[in-house]
C-alpha cells in the first residue's frame, strides 16, 4: 500500500478543521497538519485574486484520494477547491506503516 500526502486549502481555520475532523472520523486519513495564515494569489474567473487561506496536509493511502477527493469537495465551501495528492516517495518506515495501519481500520 502506497502512501501520499493531500494538500488542500480552505478558506479559514473553521473550514480546515472541519474537514479535518470528518476525514479523520471516516478514517480517511491517518493525520492532518492545519497551517493558518497561508497567503494565496491565484487566477481565477480571468482576474489576478488574492485571499487568506489555511492549509491542510493530510496523511492516507493513495487508494483512498478519490474517494477523501469527493468528500472534501462535499464538504468545502469552494467552488473548484485545491485538493491535491503528492506521493511519499520514502520516510520514516514506522511512521509510514502507522499511515497505513490507521487508515485500514473501520471508521468509527
Amino acid at each position: 500500500m502506497n502512501t501520499c500526502m493531500v494538500y488542500i486549502t480552505a478558506s479559514g481555520p473553521d473550514e480546515a478543521g472541519r474537514i479535518a475532523q470528518t476525514l479523520l472520523e471516516e478514517r480517511l486519513i491517518a493525520c492532518a497538519n492545519i497551517l493558518d495564515g497561508i497567503r494565496s494569489r491565484y487566477w481565477w474567473q480571468g482576474e489576478i485574486a488574492s485571499a487568506e487561506e489555511v492549509v491542510v496536509i493530510c496523511k492516507t493511502r493513495e487508494t483512498l484520494v478519490p474517494r477523501l477527493i469527493e468528500r472534501v469537495k462535499a464538504l468545502h465551501s469552494y467552488e473548484c477547491p485545491c485538493i491535491v495528492s503528492l506521493p511519499i516517495a520514502n520516510g520514516n518506515p514506522d511512521f509510514l506503516e502507522w499511515i497505513r495501519r490507521e487508515t485500514a481500520r473501520e471508521s468509527s
